[in-house]
């Protein structure tokens, strides 16, 4: 027997797509960027769910005292990842990234996150080993009574989307979540 998948059906998994409030967020290096070095107009609605003001490059993250509530996770690892980032050559060319500029978001990321130590492998495994220690955070901080926001715009997480929702991991590529590609796009099959 054959089912009809309608688009409507496919986005089942994404009803109430953004719990509010999350109980934390766990951010992807790439939307790091996207929030203090390309100034990405997409990041609005995080920064204001985060409470971060707009502005480049990091500087808008100087007023902030304490850490976020609900807390932005992070852990030491991600942090060298985000400053080994900042110095790719191509990033710097690009952005114009001098070395003091660089320190400024970094300085704006040590005042926005919540350090945690480095949270135990789970059996939930990215196709991307580099991209394994979001999940392994996520999850350790996620329950399904306290969604955790986990933003990725890698495709090896994003694939992950259905089986983390199910420990309590809401999973997309920005804020507010939207349905998946696929959800939105896919025809529906034939009879």
């Amino acid at each position: 027997m054959m089912h009809t998948h309608t688009a409507a059906a496919l986005a089942r998994d994404t009803d109430d797509l953004s719990p509010s409030p999350p109980a934390a967020w766990v951010l992807d290096t790439n939307i790091v960027l996207d929030l203090w070095v390309f100034d990405d107009p997409a990041t609005q609605p995080l920064r204001q769910a985060l409470g971060i003001p707009s502005g480049a490059q990091g500087q808008a993250a100087e007023a902030l005292t304490a850490p976020l509530h609900p807390p932005w996770l992070s852990t030491p690892v991600m942090r060298e990842e985000l400053a080994r980032v900042l110095a790719y050559p191509h990033l710097v060319r690009r952005q114009a990234l001098d070395r003091r500029v660089a320190l400024e978001v970094l300085a704006a990321y040590d005042r926005c996150v919540t350090v945690c130590a480095p949270a135990s492998k789970v059996p939930y495994v990215c196709r991307d080993a580099d991209d394994q220690k979001f999940i392994d955070l996520a999850v350790t901080h996620a329950s399904r009574q306290a969604p955790l926001i986990l933003l990725s715009k890698d495709h090896a997480v994003l694939r992950l989307r259905k089986r983390l929702r199910h420990v309590g991991v809401w999973v997309g590529s920005c804020w507010p979540l939207s349905p998946s590609p696929m959800a939105t796009s896919a025809p529906a099959a034939a009879l």
